[in-house]
């Protein structure tokens, strides 16, 4: 009961201006209703639909003013004792200077006795003058024994609305349901409960996608992340097998949220390679390996010609991911957002690396970030130094295994027997291919079959190599500096 404790202290201190910031309004009157159990005053509210009700006597009396902000504001001030006034969405009428006056007469006692003003709305500004009056007051969010008692609320609601039926829960799905809630107002959680248990009756694994989905749509109001619906396994991705390896040992302690004496949570990783390797593939595999959602952040959509602007995008898109934790947060192609070798944006990009670094080095939540790069001598050494991530890996060209199952993986996803092909020869004709360059020559095959009416075979797969040009020889001096920069300083993915 800390939250009524605090409000308590406030009221008794005749603390003469509070605002609430919220849209449950229920939630703001329920809490100053248990309030007067401890500290007794009038109690009041008002809107501009009912003007002004006392709320502390059996019953609600009838409005003792009209609705509009003035003459409430003249009633209040007449009033002959003490009490505290619930105005809910008042502030817009806060712009006009005669009700300004009014408000700053009655918080400074002028002529009339302590009232405290509470201001009540989803997002409150005030003019300076009364700014500096007034003390913010948040709601604070619903701890885990208040979020399942709330998911019990709503299984008895579905039963009373279903001649008794109950809803079907695994326990352990349902203690599941309440971590993922964490972090959402009341108001939110018992929302999404609702939506998931009213949806088929149950609460079971199917919930889970569902749940993060409703979770991203409710948070992500800037635009800048981007749910990634479909996150792979690392049985879809060929090679990685320290990766996978180093995942696995992290998977308990992250998902779990509770580090052993001495260890700490994992953080992120960074992925650098060449280009077509399996980046991306890979860090969705991370997500689908710690088995959380995957959020990623569009560094393209943060930037904005006004000042201050690109930086109030990713404040907002990190406190989105914090709220959807525990999550992936992928954020691809890193150095174009975060170079900082020209200067030619006003030094934009130096504050966002800036509060990006803050936010990697303070961030206390459960998002696991995962920064792919392509381009190292992009990226300023103070995101490559140790401790920013946990690890560095490098996803080089594949071998000759990982071709192998890279053919064997891109021909089983289209309906083809991969032991209708050589694929030890075809992985030795693609030395220097990346997976990507592997999958082209596969689908350029399909396309050319199917014009000649046929169904694929080996030699027009080898045809289509033979007739490809790999990355590692277009650009061949780039790739090669790329691999000796990393072989001294980075993790192989696949050793």
């Amino acid at each position: 009961m800390g939250e009524l404790k605090d409000l308590a202290a406030l009221v008794r201190a005749n603390t003469p201006l509070l605002v609430v910031e919220t849209p449950d309004e229920a939630r703001v009157v329920e809490l100053f209703r248990h309030l007067l159990m401890d500290v007794w005053r009038p109690l009041f509210r008002w809107s501009i639909t009912e003007g002004l009700r006392r709320m502390d006597l059996d019953g609600e009396d009838p409005p003792s003013a009209a609705p509009d902000a003035s003459t409430t504001l003249r009633a209040i001030h007449a009033a002959d004792t003490r009490g505290i006034y619930l105005l809910f969405d008042f502030h817009p009428y806060l712009g006009y200077a005669g009700t300004q006056r009014q408000v700053r007469e009655i918080c400074q006692r002028r002529d009339c006795h302590a009232h405290t003003l509470v201001l009540v709305g989803t997002r409150i500004e005030l003019p300076p003058e009364l700014d500096a009056l007034a003390v913010r007051f948040g709601l604070r969010l619903p701890d885990a024994p208040a979020l399942l008692k709330m998911v019990r609320e709503e299984a008895q609601a579905y039963a009373a609305e279903h001649g008794g039926r109950r809803v079907e829960a695994d326990g352990e799905i349902v203690q599941e349901i309440v971590r993922n809630l964490a972090g959402l107002s009341a108001l939110d959680a018992r929302r999404i409960a609702r939506h998931l248990i009213f949806d088929d009756g149950a609460l079971d694994a199917d919930d889970l996608p569902q749940l993060a989905r409703l979770k991203f749509e409710l948070l992500n109001k800037s635009g800048h992340l981007h749910f990634e619906f479909d996150t792979a396994q690392f049985a879809d991705v060929a090679g990685v097998r320290r990766l996978r390896r180093w995942v696995e040992q992290r998977r308990a302690v992250f998902v779990g949220g509770n580090a052993p004496p001495g260890l700490d949570p994992p953080k992120g990783i960074l992925l650098l390679g060449v280009q077509g390797c399996g980046k991306s593939l890979a860090a969705k595999a991370v997500a689908g390996g710690l088995g959380v959602p995957l959020v990623r952040l569009d560094f393209g959509t943060l930037y904005a010609k006004y000042h201050g602007e690109t930086e109030k995008n990713l404040r907002e898109a990190l406190a989105s991911a914090e709220q959807l934790a525990p999550c992936v947060l992928w954020m691809d192609e890193i150095e174009k957002g975060i170079a900082t070798d020209s200067g030619s944006d006003g030094g934009v990009s130096r504050r966002v690396l800036g509060y990006l670094l803050t936010w990697m080095a303070e961030r206390r939540s459960r998002v696991f970030l995962v920064a792919t790069a392509n381009q190292v001598q992009h990226l300023p050494p103070e995101l490559l130094r140790k401790g920013r991530f946990d690890e560095i890996f490098f996803v080089d060209l594949p071998d000759a295994e990982a071709r192998v199952e890279i053919f064997r993986i891109h021909l089983s996803r289209r309906a083809l027997d991969p032991d209708d092909f050589d694929l030890p020869a075809l992985a030795a004709a693609t030395d220097g291919f990346s997976g990507a360059e592997i999958e082209q020559a596969i689908v350029a095959g399909l396309y050319a079959a199917h014009a000649s009416g046929t169904r694929l075979a080996y030699a027009q797969v080898l045809e289509e190599l033979e007739s490809t040009r790999p990355l590692s020889v277009v650009m061949a001096e780039q790739i090669s500096a790329l691999r000796e920069w990393a072989r001294e300083r980075t993790m192989d993915v696949n050793s």
